[in-house]
């Protein structure tokens, strides 16, 4: 089972940057692809981008084109979300998920 914990969230104002992180244990973190998704207040949890085990092959929800770049560090176990030029929608928990495991997420909040 692999375990996942998220970090990196927190309070930016609108056009501001964060970069998450997600480190993960167990497993053979360079075998599998990964994910950050995201969850608004009283809405779904919807993708936001994805990688492959390479680092390769990166693909993103349309309204994050261009603004977020998930990235990985297989010798760290460690796949990242740089969020670039934040928007007010942008506001939710991000979680991390791979191999049918999720993380506890972390908070985003993007003031106007």
């Amino acid at each position: 089972q692999v375990q996942l914990v998220e970090s990196g969230g927190g309070l930016v104002q609108a056009g501001g940057s964060l970069r998450l992180s997600c480190a993960a244990s167990g497993g053979t973190f360079s075998g599998y692809n990964m994910a950050w998704f995201r969850q608004a207040p009283g809405k779904a949890r919807e993708f936001v981008a994805g990688i492959n085990w390479s680092g390769g092959a990166p693909i993103y929800e349309d309204s994050v084109k261009g603004r977020f770049i998930i990235s990985r560090d297989n010798a760290k176990k460690t796949v990242y979300l740089q969020m670039n030029n934040l928007k007010p929608e942008d506001t939710a928990v991000y979680y991390c998920y791979a191999v049918g495991s999720w993380g506890r997420g972390t908070q985003v909040t993007v003031s106007s």
